[in-house]
Order: structure tokens, then C-alpha cells, then sequence
């Protein structure tokens, strides 16, 4: 990893290279997605065929790209009672979190008499992308899904690449069924959020796009903004411990070589302290923990190229480093926490003291670990079963509430100079 001490020449600029090194924005990951993107607009499923088979190396037809019913009965049958258990004390956290965080209808009475308030409506039709590959993320599918389903949202569609024989890992079929999906498809990567935004003949195209990717699916999401609504921007995986000297090496360095293990290479990890011998001692638990991890290459490559170190003079000048860096997570690890969580402002989540790992939160606590990368933590906020809900204002004036609003109506219709604004609200006052 490398090492970055505020006392050394050039800090700050170290910093402002670490802000600007995401793949969120990286330009040849974007040209190709680009590509990728069109060539689904263009030619529909044949272009997911092929991509399928390029990228997934499983040759496909298009009668195959839609998981079976006795696809999800056979991924059932092997679902064992640890993983049948593991579902259900997960999905339960995830549902409880989800149910507290609905919105709610409401309605009241503005200054002039009139009923005004908002309703929300579920999602009729989402799409959830549930990354696979090196790591087929079975805990994606209840982080996602569930809150669809608690939502009420009906039509839950599911895309997730195949392996090389075109199955998907039975466990990420059996989360995806229980948790609420309706719909599931063997289609991976940017092609996979192209079909769900553009829509194909075998996948209709939804209102939403929601989970978390790789650089590509970070990457077609930000391009198809608009053409569908998307959730957020969830990419390669990033934790930040920001600790004193207070802090097990131990600990840290295990959250560390685990948020690295993803495989993408793009993983990011930060240790922010104002400890030297905290550096020092996580550098060797590194060592001594990295040997016995069987994700031992992924990690090392994303140690050795996203990897941080970081001394700096005090706490607060760590909190600053955190909000400028919006980590996806962020643990604190400090004697005296409390100033701290109340000023990081940016991440995605916040884990607090040293029986807190990251882990927790991408398995079991209950808020989703879908949330934003990249920096992206500086606008975005992490996946809410409200994200799935869609707000609509209701308005209802009578005779008595429109004549009380009318000398205001007429003002702003005259200063804009849109007569007929004021005269649609005035010949109803005026009518008998």
C-alpha cells in the first residue's frame, strides 16, 4: 500500500490525486460502454447474444436468456438449510429498515384554505442489476429486491451475468425468487442496464435501474440518465477507517483486505490515522492476514494500485479528507467518536467502533449496502426503499381558497407577463 504522511513534500497534491482517480469517470471505459450501449439500441438481443458470449464466453440463444420456473425450482432444491437460514435473518433486518424508511401520504391545509399534500406510488416496473462474475453477490439481491418488494412494486426484473455453460449461481436464483423478483435474466454488464433502460424484445424496458457494478455498469448508468430513471452510483467497492491510536491493527487491516477482495481492480481502501505506529503495525497485520486469503492476487493488485496509507496532523484534518473523498464506507475507529460521525457529511455509510466491520453492513444489519462510489457521496446518499416509491403532489382548492389566492396569482401572471396564467384562475372566481 502506499504510504502518505502530511509532514512530506507534495501532500496535498498526493491527496487531490487520490480525489481524481476513480473509474466512475475514466474516459476509455466510458467510450466503450458508449459502444456497447448503441450496438443494444441498435440490434436488441442479438447484441446481448453476443455480448453474452464475448464477455461471459457462453454462447446463447435468445429463448435463453430468461430464466426458467424450473430453474428457480432446481436453484431452490439446492438452497441448503445455512443459506435458507442465512436468506431469512437477512431479509428480516432488510425488510424491518426498509418498512421504517417508507414515505408515507400526507395532506394539510395551506394559508389560504386549500388541501394540499403529497402521495407515493411504487415503481410498477424496476430493473436491478446483481453483479456476478469473480463474486456472484447473493446478499445483493435481498439489499435490492426486498426493498422493491416492500415498496409494491409488481414487476421486479433482475439482470445478472452467466458463467461460460450460461447458468447463474443457484444461490443468487434462489435470494433473487425469495426476496420478491419477478423476472430474472442471464445478461451481465453495460449491455444488461442498456436492455432494462432501452428495453428489447425479450426484456421490456422498466421505469428504474438500481444495483451496484463494475466500472461498465457504473459507466451505462450515468449515460442512460434519463432515457430511465437510475438509482445511484454504486461501483467498485471503497471502505475508509478513519482511527487513532486507540484502534486495533488487527481490525483495520482485516476491513481493509476485504473490501479489496472484490476483483475488479478497481477497489479502493484508505487508512486515515493520526498514528504512525498504527501505520506501521497495519502494514505488518497486512503481511501476516494476506497469505491465508484464497482472493489473495485480487487484493494485492488493488492494495498496490487504490491502496492508502494516510497520517495526518489531527482528527479533523482526517474528517476533511474523508468528506473530500465521500468513501463508500467509512469506519470509525477513534476514543472519542461522536464529534467525528456528526461532521462526516459525504459517506455512504458510517460503521462505529471496533466491533462495527463493514461486513455487518453488506450482510446483515439491515440498511441496504447499496450505495454510492467514486465520490459520488458528495451528491448521492445510499439505496432507500423510497427510491423506489414515486412522489406525486396533490392539490384541491374550492370557490372560497382559489379567491384568496387570486390577488397573488394575478401578480405573478403579471410580472411574467402570461395573462392567460391569470386569467385561468380569475374566470373561475368570476363564474356564477
Amino acid at each position: 500500500m502506499n504510504v502518505i504522511r502530511f509532514t512530506e513534500p507534495g501532500f496535498a497534491q498526493k491527496l487531490q490525486t487520490l480525489t481524481s482517480a476513480s473509474s466512475l469517470f475514466d474516459k476509455g471505459i466510458e467510450e466503450r460502454t458508449r459502444a456497447i450501449i448503441d450496438a443494444v439500441y441498435t440490434r436488441g438481443d442479438s447484441a446481448l447474444l453476443e455480448f453474452t458470449e464475448r464477455f461471459d464466453g457462453a454462447k446463447l440463444t435468445k429463448e435463453q436468456l430468461a430464466v426458467s420456473t424450473p430453474e428457480f425450482l432446481n436453484a431452490s432444491l439446492q438452497a441448503d438449510d445455512s443459506l435458507r437460514d442465512a436468506v431469512t435473518v437477512a431479509g428480516k433486518n432488510i425488510e424491518l429498515f426498509s418498512r421504517k424508511s417508507l414515505r408515507r401520504n400526507w395532506s394539510a391545509k395551506n394559508a389560504q384554505g386549500a388541501t394540499v399534500g403529497e402521495k407515493f406510488d411504487p415503481f410498477q416496473r424496476v430493473g436491478i442489476y446483481i453483479p456476478g462474475g469473480t463474486a456472484p453477490l447473493v446478499s445483493t439481491c435481498l439489499m435490492t429486491i426486498t426493498l422493491a418488494r416492500v415498496a409494491g412494486c409488481k414487476e421486479i426484473v433482475v439482470c445478472t451475468p452467466c458463467g461460460t455453460d450460461g447458468q447463474i449461481n443457484p444461490g443468487i436464483l434462489f435470494a433473487a425468487r425469495t426476496a420478491g423478483a419477478t423476472e430474472v435474466y442471464r445478461v451481465g454488464g453495460s449491455q444488461a442496464i442498456a436492455a432494462m433502460a432501452y428495453g428489447t424484445p425479450t426484456i421490456r424496458h422498466v421505469q428504474k435501474v438500481f444495483g451496484p457494478g463494475n466500472a461498465y455498469v457504473v459507466a451505462a448508468k450515468r449515460l442512460l440518465f434519463g432515457h430511465v430513471a437510475i438509482d445511484l452510483l454504486p461501483g467498485p467497492s471503497e471502505v475508509l477507517v478513519l482511527a487513532d491510536d486507540s484502534a486495533n491493527p488487527r481490525f483495520v487491516a482485516a476491513d481493509l483486505l476485504a473490501q479489496a477482495e472484490h476483483g475488479s481492480g478497481h477497489e479502493r481502501v484508505w487508512l486515515v490515522t493520526t498514528s504512525a505506529k498504527l501505520i506501521g503495525a497495519v502494514q505488518k497485520e497486512i503481511q501476516r492476514q494476506l497469505p491465508k486469503l484464497s482472493r489473495r492476487a485480487f487484493i494485492e493488485r488493488a492494495l498496490k494500485d487504490n491502496g492508502s496509507l494516510i497520517l495526518v496532523k489531527s482528527i479533523e484534518d482526517g474528517i476533511a479528507l474523508v468528506n473530500l473523498l465521500a468513501p463508500e464506507h467509512c469506519e470509525v475507529m477513534l476514543k472519542k467518536p461522536d464529534s467525528a460521525v456528526k461532521n462526516i457529511t459525504t459517506a455512504g455509510a458510517i460503521f462505529l467502533g471496533s466491533f462495527s466491520p463493514t461486513v455487518l453492513g453488506d450482510y446483515v444489519a439491515g440498511p441496504s449496502h447499496t450505495l454510492p462510489t467514486g465520490g459520488a457521496g458528495a451528491s448521492f446518499a445510499g439505496l432507500t426503499v423510497d427510491q423506489f416509491q414515486r412522489r406525486t403532489s396533490v392539490v384541491e382548492y374550492n370557490r372560497a381558497s382559489l379567491k384568496k389566492s387570486l390577488k397573488t396569482v394575478e401578480k405573478f401572471a403579471a410580472l411574467e407577463g402570461l395573462d392567460a396564467h391569470g386569467r385561468s384562475a380569475s374566470i373561475r372566481v368570476d363564474s356564477k
